[in-house]
């Protein structure tokens, strides 16, 4: 039973180890590296400057990288319209980065029988409800299983629709198979 979806992290890589900038400052003192003539620095000092360098071209890596997913986000609101489309395209989008399968049509016939396409719906007559959990949203999620399904990245707001139809999707892949396959109350 697959409880949450992990999510890889971008690791960056310098191309130089310790040892390798260790064997960097020992060219230096030994002479066997074509540089231009320095004064002599003991190998740990050599060796901790070569190591910082890369260091800087992680930092510049990293705030690249951040600078990329900032532009991204901000174009997120242009690419998917705040409607049921856009809200399930957007969803899309985000399940397939984390291997989460579906149908753009399954989850839209799934979400006109739960909700209507309210991502404001709130069931407050089922045996949820009466246990004091209704279900909630464009696919009327129940808080326990959103909290267990919540894909990181989405918001952490139950009845937000993009962050509801990939929790609910990535419960139905790990239930039913994918979403496709629920055709009635799950």
């Amino acid at each position: 039973m697959r409880t949450t979806t992990l999510i890889p992290r971008r690791v960056a890589t310098t191309g130089i180890t310790v040892l390798g900038a260790a064997g960097i400052a020992t060219a230096a003192l030994t002479g066997t590296a074509h540089a231009a003539p320095q004064t002599a620095k003991p190998a740990h000092q050599a060796a901790a400057q070569a190591a910082a360098k890369p260091a800087k071209a992680d930092d510049k890596a990293d705030k690249k990288a951040e600078k990329a997913e900032k532009k991204d986000a901000g174009k997120k609101a242009e690419d998917y319209p705040d409607n049921l489309d856009g809200w399930i395209r957007e969803a899309m989008s985000i399940m397939k980065k984390h291997g989460i399968p579906g149908s753009y049509d399954g989850i839209k016939r799934n979400i006109i029988r739960e909700s209507g396409g309210d991502p404001n719906a709130v069931n407050d007559w089922d045996i949820n409800a009466q246990k004091g959990i209704p279900s909630k949203g464009l696919l009327q999620v129940i808080q326990p299983t959103f909290d267990q399904y919540h894909v990181k990245g989405t918001a952490d707001k139950l009845t937000d629709p993009v962050a509801n139809i990939v929790a609910a999707c990535n419960y139905a892949a790990d239930r039913y198979g994918t979403m496709d396959n629920v055709d009635s109350a799950y």
